[in-house]
Order: structure tokens, then sequence, then C-alpha cells
């Protein structure tokens, strides 16, 4: 073994110069591997959307670690999957696998022990397969229904030992599926963010407004009658920069704000203890439903440079108000 001690000396345009060859070399692979995808492609992708159970994916060592990241791009994509460890198939996890689960095993070399030895069980329940491969007369490319040629010109390594082509290309071809499976199933946006509830996607197309909103007693408002001075106090127990102003049905009537008490006591004349809030409120203010979605509530207070919503339903009847602060808990912003 080398002395790491006594590394030679590289300099950075030769580290650069290597970067620049594993790219070119794996972009061949990859030109390669599009040149092949026809009817086997089609085939394969045929039996995920006939599949009536999940696709069980499959590899050992590296092709492990690539099937999956494959089965959980097939699972956030519509196409519902899980990743099986061969080795441990042999020894009970082969429990996880069901009569109606179509199997996708990766293997460059087609060889691999741990996946040859569960194909007779997997045969015997019924289980269709997908092979993804370097060698298409391979034992395992042989034994299943479809075979994806995943073979590369070379591998990136100068050694020609570290899966580094291969593992691209399986992965790159595993994303090709998915997609594909994806356009053919209509999956949509919303769909997607069904399976993401936690990540950005997610909170801005499920999260509503009846989410996050304030209500019943947290909800600031007063009567149409009420006086400046009133308001202010309301404004000030329940700390979203404004009160509803209503009718004696509760019929959203104006909207009260910091910058309409700013600009009243900039006016010498005006006497919040006798002045009604309703000479002073803003009587169009922007409102939204509690059926939107909470992004929606973030682009009116972008458009209109305002921090915060009454929330009315149909008959424009206050049910709930928010502000910034509680879309950037939300993280909607």
């Amino acid at each position: 073994m080398n002395d790491p001690t006594q590394a030679p000396t590289v300099t950075d345009a030769a580290l650069a110069a290597s970067g620049r060859a594993v790219i070119a070399v794996e972009a061949e692979a990859l030109a390669a591997l599009q040149a092949r995808i026809g009817a086997d492609f089609a085939a394969a992708c045929r039996l995920m959307l006939g599949c009536r159970g999940r696709v069980v994916c499959t590899g050992m060592g590296k092709s492990g670690h690539i099937a999956k990241k494959i089965a959980a791009t097939l699972a956030s994509t519509g196409t519902p999957a899980f990743f099986m460890h061969p080795g441990e198939a042999s020894h009970g996890d082969l429990g996880m696998v069901t009569d109606a689960d179509l199997v996708l095993a990766l293997s460059n070399s087609g060889e691999s022990d741990e996946i040859l030895a569960i194909v007779p069980a997997l045969k015997r329940q019924g289980n269709l397969m997908i092979a993804m491969t370097g060698r298409p007369a391979s034992s395992l490319g042989r034994l299943a229904e479809v075979h994806l040629d995943a073979s590369v010109p070379a591998e990136a390594c100068p050694l020609g030992l570290a899966p580094t082509s291969s593992t691209t290309a399986a992965l790159v071809l595993g994303d090709a599926l998915a997609v594909a499976l994806l356009e053919a199933r209509g999956f949509t946006a919303e769909d997607f963010a069904r399976s993401h509830p936690a990540g950005s996607l997610g909170r801005k197309l499920l999260l509503h407004i009846r989410d996050i909103m304030h209500t019943g007693d947290a909800v600031p408002v007063v009567p149409a009658d009420a006086s400046t001075t009133a308001a202010l106090l309301e404004m000030t127990r329940k700390r979203l920069g404004m009160t509803a102003v209503v009718d004696a049905d509760g019929v959203l009537q104006g909207v009260f704000t910091d910058g309409d008490l700013r600009r009243a006591l900039d006016d010498e004349q005006t006497d919040l203890h006798a002045t009604p809030v309703s000479k002073l409120m803003g009587r169009t203010p922007k409102t939204i439903g509690a059926d939107a979605l909470a992004v929606e509530a973030a682009h009116l207070m972008e458009e209109f440079k305002i921090s915060s919503l009454v929330v009315v339903d149909a008959q424009r009847k206050v049910v709930g108000a928010l502000n910034i602060h509680d879309l950037l808990r939300a993280r909607v912003v």
C-alpha cells in the first residue's frame, strides 16, 4: 500500500483534466444508452403500468445503492416501490414480496449470486421480473421477462474496476422509467405533493388557509360603531396588526390596520376616543376564503404590500384571520 505521507504532487490542472475525462467517459456511456431505448424499454414500462402490486427493486453492492434510489424515485412519482436487499431476502425478507409485485433486479454482471439465489422462489410465486444488467446474455438477463441493457463502453475508473459509468447508466435508466411512467399515468404536481407533505412543494399545494388561520376568540373583530381606541385595544390583544370591522350580522365592513392608526395619529384633528373606527378603516380590504391555498395568501400579501388578511365565507362573514408570520411559521414563504 502506498504511504499516504508520500502522496505524489498533482497540479490543479491535472486534477481538473481528470474530472473532465470522467465526465466525458460517462457522457459517452449515456449517449450509447440513449440509442438503446426502444422496444425493451417500452415493454418494461408496460409491465410496471400493469403491476397490481409494487415494484420491488433489488441489487447488491453499488447496484443496490442505485436500486434504492430508483425505488425512491418510483415511489414519489406514482409507482409504488420499495427496495429489498437480496442477501436479506434469502433469510426472510422475501416475505415482503407478494404475488402481485413486480421485481426490478439490478446487476452489472448479471451474475450476482445473491439475486440469482432468490429468482427460483420469485418465479414459483409468479412474480414477473425486469433485469437491468450490462450483459444481455447473462444468467439474470436470460431469466427475466424483460431485459434492459445498461452496458457501457468503459468505466470512468482508469483501473476499470470501480463501478462508475455503469452505475450512472443504471441510475439514468431508472430515472427514464420513472418519468415515462409518470407521464403515462398523468401524474400531476398535486399528486407529487401528496407524497411530499413535508417538502416545500407539498406545503404550497396542500396547505390551506383553514389549516393556519386564527379562529374564534383569536380573531380581532370590532363592531362598526366601536371607537378607534376600542379597535386599537383589540389589535393589541390579538397581535395581528389589524382588526376586522363588522356589522351586527358579522359581515365584514372594513379593516383597521396599523397603517390606518399611524395616519390617524398624524392628523391632529382626529380624536381616537370619539372617532368611530368606521371613519378611519379601509373599506375595500383584501380578503381570502378558508378553502384557498395558503400560498395564495402569500401572493396577495406580496402583490398588495400588506401583511395580514381577513378570512371570510361566501356571505362575507368573518371566519378567521392570518398574517405574514403565520405563513412564515408554516414555511409557505
